[in-house]
């Protein structure tokens, strides 16, 4: 309507949607909870540590804490149906669980390896699964899987094969869902972070400095990312805002991937 009053700022907000979030006891996740939470979602949090994901709870607006190992496939719809009992509706998933094993590639174990693939590959496949089943008998939803630079390009320096394998399916994995489904209104893009400080990557900074050293030599930025850096692009995917992108990564890696 000519002279309507113009908000770039709406299709941002997640009012009256229901976003869940795993992996949310710590790090990345639990700053994912809190940012769907202040742009109006009510949020589930899932993680394993109930303790963390209680005190996570109390400082939301709306937030139900999940106690759920999706290291155990027997697991992975109780995520689903918690917020649909709770909430009656899933509107958001983000695919955040996962873990790390650094290892030269001729050393790693392969029941680590494995491990590595089932929590970080076949989890985040599993919760897709029973998200999107319940989003096509609805109005859609968002999917948005947590990725890494690791999965589009090599470090090598830091040496986990399992971790980079994981990333790399899931960079492929995000483009086939949103292939498959988004004609039924499911959108599926991946968020591919560089290197921010969080519990996989502690050991890494806490080294007298040199990790910090080691990525502000090769980042074109020259420097790690910073807490609320992946805030913006998080909130993009999740939203409205991004109702025209499907199957696409977005890399949030100070350009580490661009060279």
């Amino acid at each position: 309507m000519a002279g309507a009053e113009l908000n770039p700022f709406a299709s941002f907000r997640l009012d009256g949607k229901v976003a869940v979030v795993t992996g949310a006891s710590a790090g990345l996740g639990r700053r994912f909870a809190r940012v769907l939470d202040a742009a109006g979602a009510k949020v589930v949090v899932v993680a394993r540590r109930r303790e963390r994901l209680e005190q996570l709870a109390d400082e939301l607006s709306d937030a139900l804490p999940v106690q759920c190992d999706l290291s155990q496939p027997d697991r992975f719809g109780t995520v689903v149906d918690s917020a649909l009992d709770r909430y009656g509706r899933l509107d958001v998933l983000v695919n955040n669980v996962g873990v790390v094993d650094v290892d030269p590639a001729e050393d790693e174990p392969l029941d680590a390896f494995r491990q590595t693939i089932d929590v970080n590959l076949v989890a985040p496949f599993a919760l897709a699964q029973h998200a999107a089943r319940t989003m096509l008998g609805g109005k859609g939803g968002t999917i948005v899987n947590v990725a890494s630079i690791l999965g589009p390009v090599g470090v090598g320096q830091i040496p986990q094969a399992g971790y980079a394998a994981s990333k790399g399916g899931i960079v492929t994995l995000t483009r086939e869902l949103s292939a498959q489904w988004a004609r039924k209104g499911i959108r599926v893009n991946a968020l591919a972070p560089g290197w921010f400080e969080s519990e996989m990557t502690e050991h890494m900074f806490s080294e007298e400095g040199r990790g910090e050293q080691w990525v502000a030599r090769r980042a074109p930025l020259g420097r790690r990312g910073r807490e609320g850096e992946l805030d913006g692009a998080l909130l993009f995917l999740a939203s409205d805002a991004s109702s025209y992108v499907t199957g696409q990564v977005l890399a949030v890696d100070g350009g580490w991937t661009s060279i």
